[in-house]
């Protein structure tokens, strides 16, 4: 009775000893000997006891390399502060871990390599402007060598790009006057924009004036009594004022210079409508 219990415990114990579970997403290497031998999958799976040996378990299942702030330098010798983070999965663990030592710190070391020299090659603004370039650009690169330790990198995300606060000052200096550059423009074309609309509206005064005074001669007494009426108004005003003054109006110049500007407003209708009639 002793030597079966002996036996049954035996294989108990041995069954115990092989038997080995693997959670959902992960996976894990079997070596026999010193030699690898087989991958297990999610589940229940048996090994040989004393012979065989899991020498790695670990997911598959995406993972994040947060990427520690370093110091960068740009092509024209500015010193940035960049951070980042890689999202990463491992698609090969036999080589993950026979190709590789220890696969995160080769990871985060890549990156950084890749990061400083990616942003050697560029300017502090084309640096700012093409962040998304660069992060496109450092995922070609680094899964060129990341495939050859079973590794995909899925996805780089550059955080945050920090300049010094002298070169955040000068920037911010920079980005106020080209607002202050902006705004004198478009000021300059709303006055401009402003002076042929007044321009326009005087040219079509002038012209209604002048089809009153062609059609209507009557109208040119009225015009004159309120060139007459302004002269007097600007008097009143100029006489409100403390200081002492002479003001004479000449009223043979002022009916000369009015006569001289219907005449001549006239004279250019009148050519206007002949070279039309000439025309036809």
């Amino acid at each position: 009775m002793e030597p079966i219990v002996a036996i049954v415990l035996v294989l108990i114990g041995y069954a115990l000893g092989s038997a080995k579970l693997i959670n959902e997403g992960n996976e894990a290497l079997v070596e026999r000997l010193g030699r690898y031998h087989r991958k297990l999958k999610p589940g229940l799976n048996f090994i040989v006891p004393l012979v065989d040996s899991i020498v790695m378990e670990d997911t598959t299942r995406e993972q994040i390399l947060d990427i520690k702030p370093q110091k960068v330098i740009t092509k024209d010798n500015v010193y940035l502060e960049v951070d980042g983070v890689v999202n990463w999965k491992i698609m090969s663990m036999e080589k993950s871990f026979y190709k590789i030592d220890d696969i995160q710190i080769s990871l985060a070391n890549l990156v950084m390599v890749e990061l400083r020299a990616n942003i050697a090659d560029r300017t502090l603004s084309e640096t700012i402007s093409s962040r998304n370039q660069m992060n496109q650009s450092l995922l070609q690169v680094l899964n060129q060598v990341s495939g050859e330790w079973g590794v995909e990198i899925l996805r780089v995300d550059i955080q945050s790009i920090t300049p010094p606060e002298s070169v955040q000052r000068s920037m911010a200096e920079q980005q106020a006057a080209e607002i202050r550059k902006q705004a004198a423009i478009t000021a300059a074309e709303g006055e401009r924009e402003a002076s042929i609309k007044r321009a326009e509206a005087t040219k079509e005064s002038i012209r209604i004036l002048s089809d009153a005074i062609t059609s209507k001669p009557e109208t040119r007494e009225i015009l004159k009594y309120l060139v007459a009426q302004e002269q007097l108004e600007a008097s009143h005003r100029l006489g409100a004022s403390t200081n002492a003054k002479v003001v004479f109006l000449n009223q043979g110049i002022s009916e000369g210079a009015f006569e001289q500007m219907i005449g001549d407003t006239v004279s250019t209708e009148s050519n206007g409508n002949t070279s039309e009639n000439g025309s036809v």
